[in-house]
């Protein structure tokens, strides 16, 4: 049997009315497709079966996973998903709607004798074990949440030191002119959020989904506040501890296995919320955003760091990539800007600053591509081949996402402001963003940042701490 790959691309390009993006290559050695298009190499009849099955993102990337697909030796990843975004975005494509006429007419008919003649019709393959068993319970209840994070986050901490690099950051990182790795761009990152918390020796800092504690270990070290870490994941939370430990920073900064919504001990001087929102979902957003308010101080500051989606059309319905909820993040959600500081505002913030940093998180994710591609081997060994291919893809999917403005990622600055209308903050945004003048203002404990005009030196307000 051979010339399978000009069989299908022709029956696809029949149907679809429009030239395929991409070269496949079948598993009897045949080629078909545009010439210098991307390659991808269908190992056996199960990859055609799963896209039968499962047409469009999800079931490539089941075949993808379970490794029935494979990218050309001499092809790129990303060119492979850009061509496909690019291909999807098309409108010949956004506007097909197949219907029973369709099915059982000219075009259907060839579909079905060209999938009989390769031999795609049989019974649905089995998803690939790294996919999400469904999570039960009510959306976005406490113990849903639980098994939806865990499925993410307890992987393995050795896998994220791979793919992180040793800052052990888990979200956008800051690529100022000075930083020249992903380390020195993750620790600006880090420091941008304590400058615009207005960070203090004596302040308490609550960080909402601390990962591995690097935000409050920064925080405690360079601007000599007391904090508290919370995470509902067992592995962050216990790899956070030891960090903090190591650090010898025990009598300052406490890491809890605890949800957002059990933290009794407020109030804090401020809060970071980094990368975590996108994990509370619309249900829940008001209630998020009502507990952040009641846990800080009156003055006090809120940093919400959230990746956000484009608005929809009036009338269309919004839903979560399958592939990212069914292999990456389940039950995750992502909201527009706009609805995110409504939100914020509804609770009783206000909100004095947002600042986009997309395209600095697609830096950010093909970095730790390269460090995944670099590390394969063991990244493999730690976590099996299929886990190992989930991350590669939605970590390169994702870089172009941002880089195409597809999705986008803000950091929202939002302060309790008391009832006198005193939110605490210099008059313009470069004096509150300004670093401390002389070094040892950002030094822990006493010394001249506890002194008398240490805090005014920062220029970042001089609200007392609550305690």
């Amino acid at each position: 049997m051979a010339e399978l790959a000009r069989q299908m691309v022709g029956s696809l390009e029949a149907v679809l009315g429009v030239p395929v993006p991409l070269r496949i290559q079948a598993w009897d050695g045949s080629i078909a497709g545009p010439p210098g298009a991307p390659t991808l190499i269908l190992r056996s009849r199960r990859a055609v079966r799963r896209l039968v099955w499962a047409p469009g993102e999800l079931g490539l990337a089941r075949a993808y996973v379970a490794g029935d697909i494979e990218i050309a030796a001499d092809t790129d990843l990303y060119e492979v998903l850009s061509a496909v975004a690019q291909y999807a975005e098309r409108p010949e494509i956004r506007q097909l709607n197949l219907g029973v006429g369709d099915a059982l007419g000219p075009k259907g008919r060839e579909l079905l004798r060209t999938a009989l003649r390769i031999g795609a019709v049989g019974l649905q393959p089995t998803p690939p074990p790294e996919e999400a068993r469904a999570v039960r319970g009510r959306l976005h209840s406490r113990s849903r949440d639980r098994a939806a994070i865990s499925h993410h986050y307890d992987v393995g901490n050795d896998f994220y030191g791979l793919v992180l690099g040793s800052s052990m950051v888990y979200s956008c990182a800051y690529w100022t002119s000075e930083a020249k790795s992903l380390e020195a761009a993750q620790e600006a990152k880090l420091d941008l959020i304590c400058r615009k918390l207005g960070l203090r020796p004596g302040m308490r800092l609550l960080d909402v989904g601390c990962g591995w504690g690097s935000l409050l270990i920064h925080a405690a070290t360079h601007y000599g506040v007391e904090a508290v870490g919370v995470s509902i994941s067992a592995e962050q939370v216990a790899l956070a501890r030891s960090r903090v430990a190591e650090a010898g920073l025990a009598d300052r900064v406490e890491v809890r296995l605890q949800d957002y919504r059990e933290i009794p001990d407020g109030p804090f001087d401020a809060i970071s919320s980094v990368g975590m929102a996108e994990h509370v979902g619309s249900v829940q957003y008001l209630t998020y955003a009502s507990v952040l308010y009641r846990l800080l101080a009156p003055g006090g500051r809120l940093l919400n760091h959230q990746i956000s989606r484009r608005p929809l059309p009036s009338g269309e319905h919004y839903e979560l990539s399958p592939f990212i909820r069914k292999y990456v993040f389940p039950d995750g959600e992502l909201a527009p800007v706009g609805s995110t500081v409504s939100l914020l505002e509804e609770a009783g913030f206000e909100v004095r600053d947002v600042e986009s940093l997309r395209e600095h998180y697609g830096l950010t994710l093909r970095e730790w591509v390269a460090n995944l591609e670099a590390n394969w081997g063991q990244a493999v060994r730690q976590v099996g081949r299929g886990r190992a291919r989930v991350w590669r893809l939605y970590m390169a999917a994702s870089a172009l996402a941002f880089e195409e403005n597809r999705i986008g990622i803000n950091q929202v600055l939002a302060v309790r402001t008391p009832v006198n209308g005193s939110a605490g903050l210099p008059p313009t945004r470069e004096q509150w963003l300004a670093r401390p003048q002389r070094p040892e203002l950002h030094m822990a404990g006493g010394g001249p940042a506890g002194g008398p005009g240490g805090a005014a030196d920062t220029d970042l307000g001089d609200r007392p701490s609550v305690r």
